[in-house]
């Protein structure tokens, strides 16, 4: 948001409440002084932003429409076709979930998370094993820090550390798959700076959020 000069407008969501806050930082110190996320233990549901991990007491969940996007561009741009497999993956085990809760059921049964898991665990096997890890060459091995990777095996060893982030909607059907809730809820903000411009004042950025909080709430 535009508030003499480039600021972050932060938000936190449940299906009842949104809580906003504008501050000039976008990680963790923002994060800490908004006393939000430092205090949370259930599920956050959000894209793969590392400050959010930082807060090890809560629990993670990793939105499956941020995943599924960056899969789609790997398969039309990198031609990854563990990336096509991964998104039919996905998309299935939303569909068996929705067929289970139709039956008034609270969880899949023991035999399709292990058959879920376990075609994962292939699909990440197979990813990794057609984008090996880049080598490093003479003149990048006088430099320091990590050698840079393409997207595929970005995503990848994303996809490897973090498959209970992943599937976190597949073991608890309290997760939802996205979290498309804050997206929904920040939108007003981006139609009010684009139809009325910045904000004058930093009290006036405030007094938007709340105003905000407050009908959401209500």
């Amino acid at each position: 948001m535009r508030v003499g000069g480039l600021k972050w407008l932060h938000s936190a969501s449940t299906t009842l409440v949104t809580f906003f806050a504008i501050h000039a930082k976008r990680g963790q110190e923002a994060m800490d002084e908004i006393g939000i996320l430092p205090k949370r233990t259930g599920w956050c549901i959000h894209d793969y932003w590392k400050a959010y991990l930082k807060y090890q007491q809560a629990k993670h969940g990793l939105c499956g429409a941020h995943l599924l996007s960056e899969l789609t561009y790997l398969v039309e741009n990198y031609l990854q076709t563990w990336a096509e497999a991964m998104i039919k993956l996905l998309t299935e085990i939303q569909k068996a979930i929705a067929a289970t809760k139709a039956l008034g059921q609270a969880a899949l049964s023991a035999e399709q998370i292990t058959d879920f898991k376990n075609r994962y665990d292939q699909i990440v096997a197979k990813g990794l094993l057609t984008n090996p890890p880049p080598e490093r060459t003479e003149e990048q091995a006088r430099k320091r820090g990590r050698v840079k990777q393409t997207p595929p095996k970005n995503l990848l060893d994303r996809l490897r550390d973090h498959p209970d982030k992943v599937l976190a909607f597949m073991y608890d059907f309290k997760v939802p798959f996205d979290n498309n809730q804050a997206e929904r809820d920040i939108r007003m903000a981006k139609l009010k700076q684009k139809i009325s411009g910045c904000f004058r004042s930093d009290n006036g950025s405030k007094a938007f959020c709340r105003v905000r909080f407050y009908t959401y709430e209500g």
